[in-house]
């Protein structure tokens, strides 16, 4: 509930396939597409956004479910968090289904979206660090019935923005059915925006480890020189354990990659202010744990 009464969208058009949506976006280009609205009516409520018109999707059932598809599971946009986070879907995309039962209170995780949470791309946004370990990429749906794919990270990066009336349709995740792991951090107990988090994905067919790093830039960040280093120490046809010291020195390496030293001023050397310290010290934290975890 709000003090005030914020000013009312002119028109609210229900479209009841995906297809329609965007059809209606061209037809309005200054209409906003909503799903969960707890980012949009955030914006609505604090008097930072007036929308003149409103698409809904939440009638759009095709966005709402999943199927699988050449290995991969393709994921409706209109998957809540609350849907994701159940246990037939956490048997399905493990990390992604722990990213979406912290991604805040029960109100929240029935109302938003995954498509909501990629396309409103904040930095804390707990599904992205999973997808760009996975990573997954985008089936935007475009004027005409046109169709096209594109990176995740190529989104969340700014290489790539939707165009006028495109809307995501689908995320395409790799089902790896391999140990894949999220953790986060927030300031308080309990539910919360993250301070930092990790997403860390073993790929035994490509004997590869896929790490990012959330919440502590504006997009989700992969340390690749440290992912190819620990990979190379793997016993990829064996037991695939290694010992804690190695763990630990993965977790420094992550996270002096994400938040590397400053620059020398005036030839002196130049110490990371005591929060920046402490972010560090978190990510390699998360970073050693998930790895443990995985490994296990």
């Amino acid at each position: 509930m709000t003090t005030h009464a914020p000013q009312a969208a002119q028109s609210v058009t229900l479209p009841a396939s995906l297809d329609e949506a965007v059809a209606a976006l061209t037809a309005m280009p200054a209409a906003v597409p909503v799903a969960g609205g707890t980012d949009l009516m955030a914006s609505v409520n604090s008097g930072q956004l007036r929308p003149a018109a409103l698409v809904g999707l939440g009638r759009i059932s095709e966005i709402r479910g999943w199927q699988y598809q050449d290995g991969n599971a393709l994921l409706g946009a209109g998957l809540t968090h609350a849907r994701m986070g159940r246990p037939d879907f956490a048997a399905l995309i493990p990390a992604l289904a722990a990213a979406a039962r912290a991604a805040g209170p029960p109100q929240i995780r029935n109302a938003g979206t995954l498509g909501g949470n990629i396309v409103t791309a904040a930095p804390t946004g707990d599904t992205l660090p999973v997808l760009a370990a996975m990573e997954a990429t985008l089936v935007i749906a475009g004027p005409g019935g046109a169709r096209r794919e594109t990176p995740v990270s190529h989104l969340l990066a700014g290489r790539d923005m939707l165009g006028a009336g495109e809307l995501i349709g689908f995320v395409r995740v790799p089902l790896l059915h391999a140990p894949q792991v999220f953790f986060k951090a927030t300031g308080r107990t309990g539910p919360g925006r993250a301070t930092a988090s990790v997403a860390l994905v073993l790929d035994p067919a490509r004997r590869e480890v896929r790490c990012a790093v959330g919440a502590i830039a504006p997009m989700p960040l992969r340390p690749l020189e440290a992912e190819r280093w620990i990979a190379s120490l793997i016993e990829w046809d064996a037991d695939r354990k290694l010992a804690p010291e190695a763990c630990a020195a993965f977790g420094e390496y992550v996270a002096a990659a994400c938040i590397p030293d400053p620059a020398p001023a005036d030839g002196a050397e130049a110490a990371l202010p005591p929060a920046v310290l402490h972010l560090r010290r978190t990510v390699a934290a998360l970073a050693r744990r998930a790895l443990g975890r995985a490994l296990s």
